[in-house]
């Protein structure tokens, strides 16, 4: 973890953390164009799904933007976050907001770059995969097949996907189950386990 990493872009907004040992704070947001942060209530809504296997979980942050799933995931006692985002100054959003929180190194890594060169090359399995990508960039196909053909995601390991109504029609490994699904507006949110 890099220790005082320069400011980046005039925060935009700002990320709530919902519950656990950093329940309330508040974590300054990157001005990166395209970045939408999940929602309160969609992330109240897929954290209650995640309730029972969050604890000691080893996560993967794929399209990580803000890192907001992986931050309530740290706050929920994960045991590990992977943090995957091409965009520099929203890299350097997430490490700025990692020093903020004072997590320790070895519960956090972020990887700077594209997630279709990163995927297949890391090493091990993750218990949670958080995939939410940019909308309208067709994205979900191949990172989803990559995920399966490299075993990123571990035997009954959960993903959680987050897309655009537009997108939904994606396909996934014949043996993952639907365990739950939620669409209103322009998202579909879906966690499915392997």
């Amino acid at each position: 973890m890099k220790r005082g990493v320069k400011p980046s872009k005039q925060p935009s907004g700002s990320i709530r953390i919902i519950s656990g040992r950093w329940r309330g704070s508040k974590l300054p947001v990157a001005n990166v164009q395209g970045l939408r942060p999940t929602t309160d209530r969609n992330k109240e809504t897929l954290f209650n799904w995640l309730m029972p296997y969050v604890q000691n979980a080893r996560c993967l942050d794929v399209f990580a933007g803000s890192g907001g799933l992986g931050f309530e995931a740290l706050s929920r006692y994960a045991k590990h976050v992977d943090f995957i985002e091409l965009d520099k100054a929203a890299v350097t959003n997430i490490q700025q907001n990692l020093v903020k929180l004072k997590v320790e190194n070895e519960l956090a890594k972020v990887i700077t770059g594209n997630a279709l060169q990163v995927l297949p090359g890391l090493k091990q399995q993750f218990d949670i995969i958080f995939l939410d990508p940019p909308f309208y960039q067709n994205l979900l196909p191949e990172t989803l097949r990559l995920i399966h053909e490299h075993q990123v995601l571990a035997p009954s390991g959960i993903i959680y996907i987050e897309c655009e109504q537009q997108a939904a029609d994606y396909v996934v490994p014949v043996h993952w189950l639907l365990l739950k699904e939620r669409q209103g507006g322009q998202l579909c949110a879906r966690l499915y386990q392997n």
